[in-house]
């Protein structure tokens, strides 16, 4: 049987169980300054009021990129740097295939003084997963 003070315990837990699972769940769907969701990426290459750089390496863009990207294998970055402009009225999207690279050139360019640069959440995998339009670079 069980003593007064296990139940309280038990309830204590399941609840602390439960504000985890809410945390992580408000911390997936919870905007990121840092980040711009691909609906919105989309949106706002596509009216012309930002600048997608593709990261990814040559042989990952030769099936196609996201239409109007513009390629900046990441590996390139420092000697290509001069091609990125710093206009803080015009926002840089930075894209690859997962986020990992874009997220790493996103830091870069901050710490370059860029204030107007985000990364792509999902990249071209979640592009291709959606079935959205590729272009040949």
């Amino acid at each position: 049987m069980n003593s007064p003070h296990q139940l309280p315990t038990r309830r204590l837990v399941l609840l602390a169980a439960s504000l985890s699972l809410c945390a992580r769940a408000m911390a997936q769907t919870a905007p990121d300054a840092d980040s711009v969701t691909l609906d919105e990426a989309r949106k706002e290459v596509d009216g012309g009021k930002a600048t997608l750089f593709d990261v990814r390496e040559p042989q990952e863009t030769a099936d196609g990129v996201a239409p109007g990207a513009k390629l900046l294998p990441l590996r390139q970055l420092a000697a290509r740097f001069s091609e990125i402009p710093n206009d803080p009225k015009r926002p840089i999207l930075l894209i690859c295939r997962t986020q990992n690279r874009s997220s790493a050139t996103f830091k870069f360019l901050r710490e370059k003084g860029y204030t107007n640069v985000r990364f792509v959440q999902g990249g071209m995998s979640e592009w291709v997963r959606q079935g959205l339009q590729l272009v040949k670079p």
